[in-house]
């Protein structure tokens, strides 16, 4: 099963949504910010990463830059799942590398659907 990397510094959403992929079959490592991200992608490679877009020390548009940079993260799917909802920020995601964008709160069956989707 695919490995994916999870990032949000809140903790309680953290762990539904890890138990959540958990539950599919995922494969999980976690991180609470972009520059812990950073590392673990650096660390290991997975089949995807899932961000949040608010956190200390780096943000989620901050980290898909650096990723992208990264070659064994040049065509990773990068999913956002944050609050934010405004085009101005998903066109941040966008210009990135971001792959593509939800909204919180998260539906589980809409999240492992995009999942999925986006790991064809």
């Amino acid at each position: 099963m695919a490995k994916i990397l999870v990032v949000d510094d809140s903790r309680s959403l953290r762990q539904m949504v890890c138990f959540t992929l958990r539950e599919a079959g995922y494969d999980i490592v976690e991180a609470t910010n972009g520059v812990e991200a950073l590392e673990a992608a650096k660390a290991e490679s997975t089949d995807l990463v899932l961000s949040d877009v608010n956190m200390p020390e780096m943000d989620g548009i901050t980290l898909v830059g650096e990723l992208r940079k990264l070659g064994s993260y040049r065509f990773t799917p990068i999913l956002m799942l944050t609050t934010e909802s405004t085009t101005d920020m998903k066109m941040k995601g966008k210009q990135a590398g971001a792959t593509g964008w939800l909204v919180k709160p998260f539906d589980p069956d809409k999240l492992l659907a995009t999942i999925k989707r986006v790991l064809r």
